[in-house]
């Protein structure tokens, strides 16, 4: 995982410590310090205003969110487990076959095995992320097909009935996503409900549904159920995941592979 190279102040460090613990769903204070490159003793001073503010919980060691109005960011996504998901990435990069078409959502994660993917020889990818379009542009051989949409502008992505539609028109054999939680119970689920119908259409795309998630999605829950367990072909979690909480996802008939 990165260390930030330059301490963020005051209110900029308060607001990222928010959309932190918004994001997945807890957060410790060493880790948090370290991701800000600031110390622990000025993490929870800023946690124990956040907390007087009434938008977090203060909880043995770190903090939980209170509410749902904090949008998730993507600079702090996109250090956190950082190199968990370059592991999740190559890993996920093996399933790819040659000559395939697959659809990529968009997420730090999924983005993650995009610079592996160069080296696929006849390879269509299919998305609704401007990020990986602008990330997979680079390699002149593979072909690229964007899925139109409304734009949400925090995440780059396209969605809604256009989106949607866009997907009947092509023949997908994988589909590679991440989530804001997986549960082996009640399956993949997300925090933004006006993306809940689109996000079930892209998971829905292919015969095969290949979800990548670091350890901590594992343990939290969005409250908009995207699809259920039996949905996932494929779990692609990194070594820190539990042992107990694989073998659920087993027992649910998930193929799980760490890495």
């Amino acid at each position: 995982m990165s260390q930030a190279t330059e301490p963020l102040l005051g209110p900029k460090r308060q607001r990222e410590l928010l959309n932190y613990i918004r994001a997945y769903g807890t957060g410790s204070v060493n880790e948090m310090a370290r991701l800000l490159g600031v110390s622990t003793s000025t993490v929870r001073r800023d946690l124990n205003d956040l907390q007087e503010r009434g938008l977090i919980e203060r909880i043995h060691g770190g903090a939980a969110p209170l509410s749902d109005d904090v949008e998730p960011l993507r600079p702090l996504r996109e250090i956190a487990f950082a190199e968990e998901k370059r592991r999740i990435g190559q890993a996920a990069s093996a399933h790819v076959a040659d000559n395939s078409t697959i659809l990529i959502t968009g997420g730090t994660t999924t983005e993650s095995m995009l610079p592996y993917l160069g080296a696929v020889r006849g390879l269509t990818v299919v998305t609704n992320s401007l990020m990986v379009v602008n990330r997979l542009a680079q390699y002149p051989d593979l072909e690229i097909i964007v899925l139109g949409g409304l734009l949400r502008r925090t995440e780059m992505s396209l969605l809604g009935h256009l989106t949607i539609a866009g997907l009947g028109e092509f023949g997908i054999d994988q589909v590679y996503s991440g989530a804001f939680g997986i549960d082996p119970e009640i399956g993949v689920t997300g925090t933004n409900l006006s993306e809940t119908q689109t996000d079930r259409s892209l998971a829905s795309s292919a015969p095969k549904l290949i979800m990548l998630a670091d350890h901590s999605k594992l343990a939290q829950r969005g409250p908009a159920r995207l699809v259920p367990i039996s949905a996932i072909d494929t779990l692609i979690v990194d070594d820190g995941a539990e042992a107990e909480a694989l073998e659920r996802f087993r027992a649910a008939g998930v193929t799980v592979e760490t890495c």
